[in-house]
C-alpha cells in the first residue's frame, strides 16, 4: 500500500508514532477517534524489533491506520530528519502493508513537555515519557486536520 494523505486515511482507531533517533514515541485512539492517549516510549534496537513491536501495539488496538509524525523545519522545509520518518514509514510498508500517513509534528514535543511540566511531573519521569505524549499532539492535530474537512 503506497503512503496516504490523511484524508485517505480509512475509518477506525489510529496509532500516531513520534519518531526519535533513540526512541519512538506511541500514542493511540479508538475507533470513535476519541481524545489520543500516550501509549509507551520504545526504545530504538534493531529495526526489525521495533516494527515487531510496532505492529503489535497495531494489531492490540485494531488499528485502521498509522499516522508518522514528520518533522519539517519551521521553515516548512525538510532535513535529514524528516528524510529518516519517511524512510521508516517505506520500511514498514515493506514488513506489512498498512495505511500510512504523516502528520506535520512542529513543536509537539515541546507542547508535550510544557503539558507535562504544568501537570507536575518531575523532569526525571518527563523524559521516559514525553515522546509518547508527543505522539498524543501528533495524532490530536491529525484528528484536527479531519475534523475540519468533515464541517
Amino acid at each position: 500500500m503506497p503512503i496516504l494523505i490523511l484524508e485517505d486515511m480509512p475509518d477506525g482507531a489510529l496509532i500516531a508514532l513520534d519518531p526519535g533517533t533513540k526512541t519512538i514515541g506511541v500514542a493511540a485512539c479508538g475507533a470513535s477517534r476519541g481524545v489520543p492517549m500516550a501509549v509507551e516510549t520504545i526504545k530504538r534496537t534493531k529495526f526489525r524489533d521495533d516494527a515487531a513491536r510496532l505492529f503489535e501495539l497495531f494489531d492490540e488496538r485494531q488499528a485502521a491506520g498509522m499516522i508518522i509524525g514528520l518533522p519539517v523545519n519551521m521553515d516548512g522545509s525538510e532535513g535529514p530528519r524528516a528524510q529518516s520518518a519517511k524512510a521508516m514509514a517505506r520500511n514498514l510498508c515493506q514488513i506489512r502493508d498498512i495505511p500510512i500517513a504523516f502528520q506535520d509534528e512542529r513543536l509537539s514535543t515541546f507542547e508535550a513537555e510544557e503539558k507535562l511540566i504544568a501537570a507536575g511531573v518531575r523532569r526525571d519521569k518527563r523524559k521516559d515519557i514525553i515522546d509518547a505524549h508527543a505522539a498524543a499532539n501528533i495524532l490530536q492535530s491529525a484528528l484536527d486536520r479531519l475534523g475540519m474537512l468533515g464541517e
